[in-house]
């Protein structure tokens, strides 16, 4: 700490000043000699002029780090962000390059799947009716056998109806069944 030696010098202000500094202080948790301390030391240190309100020096220093800052980011814009948007979009008309030829692809399997479906329900269609005309000749098939067998039965029935020993009668048994036969 200071001793009395080091306090030689006194300083006059005028009462309003003192009440400002005294206020200024308070508000800083300083004594006055502390604060009056404090600003020779910030004034010292900083090179700025207390007289200049508008703190020229600060604006000249805020100007130039807003310079550099600026520049910084033009440089970062031109290293890596201009090529990264270029980057981006060429590899953007890529996929939907990729996209397009994918969904031609599909298009073009779909369409063939859906054709090679339509030809298999034909085949089907061919298919079941090529089964009903082969049920019918069976079903007509199995009713000619039945007409035959009547047919057939009552020839049998008419031929030993007629005996042994009528030949002419018989001949024309055999005829009348054979043209029988025939217009089925």
């Amino acid at each position: 700490m200071a001793t009395k030696d080091n306090y030689t010098k006194s300083l006059r202000f005028s009462v309003d000043t003192d009440t400002k500094l005294g206020k200024l202080a308070l508000n800083f948790g300083y004594s006055k000699f502390q604060f009056f301390n404090q600003m020779v030391e910030y004034f010292h240190r900083t090179k700025k002029d207390p007289a200049d309100i508008n703190d020229e020096l600060l604006k000249r220093t805020l100007s130039r780090n807003h310079d550099a800052y600026t520049s910084f980011i033009k440089t970062q814009e031109k290293v890596l962000l201009i090529p990264m948007h270029q980057s981006v979009e060429r590899m953007i008309r890529n996929q939907e390059q990729i996209v397009k030829q994918f969904n031609g692809q599909v298009l073009s399997a779909n369409k063939e799947l859906l054709k090679q479906q339509q030809d298999q329900g034909q085949k089907f269609k061919d298919t079941e009716s090529l089964m009903k005309l082969i049920y019918e000749q069976l079903q007509s098939r199995k009713k000619l056998k039945e007409q035959f067998l009547q047919l057939f039965d009552g020839y049998v029935k008419n031929r030993e109806s007629i005996g042994a020993f009528k030949a002419r009668e018989r001949e024309e048994l055999t005829e009348q069944f054979r043209k029988q036969i025939t217009d089925l």
